[in-house]
């Protein structure tokens, strides 16, 4: 009887995308509650919601990982890519834990948009993830989408300084310059996570398209 391997486990793609689009129905949450469109206490529960739905998706990740014997890319590359994936989200909870806990007030016109920023670089790599599945006739959309992730990471990155900036000038109550600090930081490292994310895009490209 001739020997045949298992087929490749595509299922790895779909976990994938699944957990990307539970970012970014997070952060869209994020971004509904800084704008005040969404109550905080509300947002926080729908996201802890998603969050507990992308922490199913890690489990099972890593159980397939550990049954399958040939996987569409190497364990490592899958095993970071859902593991960022699920830093953010991590991270986009938390924001909104703290937000509530802290009681703040209404966001600055300059939190908003670096929570706008942060949602369209969840939004961009949501797309790189659904790239994955085809490198060979998609690396180049995963680099254009890279680039775009960077330049919100730049445009991020200016705004954050700037509303730090205007935090410590214009606030004169120590409290909520601490809480405000607080949340701006957690916001401008989920935009940091995505350009990490683009670190691991651009090595999986190098190896598979």
């Amino acid at each position: 009887m001739a020997f045949r391997l298992k087929p490749k486990e595509e299922k790895f793609f779909s976990l994938l995308e699944q957990h990307a689009q539970l970012c970014y129905e997070a952060a869209n949450l994020l971004k509904q509650a800084m704008d005040g469109d969404v109550e905080k206490n509300e947002a926080l529960e729908q996201i802890s919601v998603l969050e507990g739905k992308a922490n199913e998706l890690v489990m099972e990740t890593m159980k397939r990982l550990q049954k399958t014997f040939i996987t569409p890319m190497d364990r490592e590359d899958i095993q970071q890519l859902i593991d960022q994936l699920d830093h953010a989200i991590d991270a986009i909870k938390e924001i909104m834990d703290k937000m509530c806990i802290y009681q703040v007030g209404d966001a600055t016109e300059g939190a908003k948009q670096l929570a706008s920023i942060a949602a369209k670089s969840i939004k961009e790599t949501r797309k790189n993830i659904a790239y994955m599945k085809n490198l060979k006739k998609d690396y180049l959309k995963v680099e254009a989408r890279s680039n775009k992730i960077l330049a919100l990471e730049q445009e991020g990155d200016d705004l954050y300084h700037s509303e730090m900036a205007k935090l410590f000038t214009d606030c004169k109550d120590p409290i909520e310059i601490i809480k405000w600090k607080e949340i701006l930081q957690s916001v401008e490292d989920v935009i940091d996570d995505c350009e990490d994310l683009v670190i691991t895009f651009r090595r999986v490209v190098l190896k598979y398209a």
